[in-house]
């Protein structure tokens, strides 16, 4: 592991406890993201957006 993956995963645990809790507030974030309100970004921003946090909560879950 990288120092940089190091400081990742303290600044992880450091702020959120543990992977399971930021992947159970990323899954959150997700499901907001379906109210905002229409115009205010393009669809492809959206999709980049979801399927990043898609990604990482992926990864903090070990599906990755």
């Amino acid at each position: 592991m990288t120092q940089k993956e190091i400081k990742l995963l303290d600044l992880f645990e450091d702020a959120y406890g543990s992977p399971a809790e930021l992947a159970n507030i990323l899954d959150l974030g997700l499901e907001m993201l379906f109210y905002v309100e229409e115009g205010v970004f393009s669809q492809r921003e959206m999709q980049r957006v979801v399927g990043a946090l898609r990604d990482i909560n992926g990864v903090l879950r070990g599906k990755s």
